[in-house]
């Protein structure tokens, strides 16, 4: 096994651990048909929601999951280009 083939394989876990608990931190969105009828009331505060803690975790998860994507595509040409060898 070679250097960068560790390296690949850590920082899948690494990145994988970081999504589940990005995931688990954010607050669950069940308010279902009370939510969409009383949703009229939050856009006065709609402006300020891009600061919050909680745009910044689904920001973030979103990130980590495209580094995820990306170093799993990466990672499987690598293996395919290192089969074929």
């Amino acid at each position: 096994m070679e250097w960068y083939e560790i390296l690949i394989g850590i920082l899948l876990v690494i990145t994988s651990v970081l999504i589940i608990v990005l995931v688990l931190m954010q607050q669950s969105r069940k308010a279902g048909l009370s939510g969409a009828i009383a949703g009229g009331a939050e856009t006065f505060f709609g402006k300020n929601k891009a600061h919050s803690a909680e745009a910044k975790l689904a920001k973030f998860t979103k990130i980590f999951g495209v580094i995820f994507f990306v170093l799993s595509l990466f990672c499987t040409f690598l293996l395919a280009f290192m089969v074929s060898r």
